[in-house]
């Protein structure tokens, strides 16, 4: 009976590992160092060790520890803009201040942050300042103008320097 009582202990402790998966923000290579059930994917894989995040969040559906992201793909030269007005309904006005069209806003779940120690090495803890600067948009509930004070800081990539 005592190699059953093993074998099930064993079981379990395998199955809570698996079901877990990697921390927003952690480490990989792969999607699978993420989550085994494909619910959380590895992005930059190639620059700083790797990202774990969730894609296609919105403002309320990241876990705990994290924070809806949205970031532009591409680089644009569009009509300036402010958050009230200045873009065509199939555009989106940035925080730079800069129309982009919505087709290329991606999001994910990003590992919140108080400061740079907050994050890997390669990271920096990206606030409302550096969103204009290094990318990165955190995604408010709906009617939320963003500040410095309502906006959460992330884990990012360190732009090149």
């Amino acid at each position: 009976m005592r190699p059953l009582v093993r074998i099930l202990i064993a079981t379990c402790i395998a199955s809570a590992a698996v079901g877990c998966g990697a921390n927003i923000g952690d480490s990989c290579i792969v999607s699978s160092d993420c989550s085994i059930d494909g619910s959380r994917i590895c992005i930059d894989s190639d620059q700083a060790g790797g990202y774990c995040t969730i894609a296609g969040c919105d403002y309320d559906t990241c876990p705990s520890e994290s924070t809806c992201v949205r970031f532009f793909t591409g680089s644009f030269q569009n009509e300036p803009c402010t958050m009230q007005s200045g873009c065509s309904d199939d555009e989106e006005c940035t925080l730079p201040g800069f129309c982009a069209p919505r087709s290329a806003e991606v999001r994910y779940c990003m590992a919140t942050c108080s400061s740079d120690g907050d994050c890997r090495d390669g990271y920096e803890c990206r606030d409302y300042a550096k969103d204009f600067t290094d990318g990165g948009e955190p995604v408010l509930a709906p009617g939320v103008t963003p500040t410095a004070k309502n906006t959460p800081k992330f884990c990012a990539v360190k732009p090149a320097t």
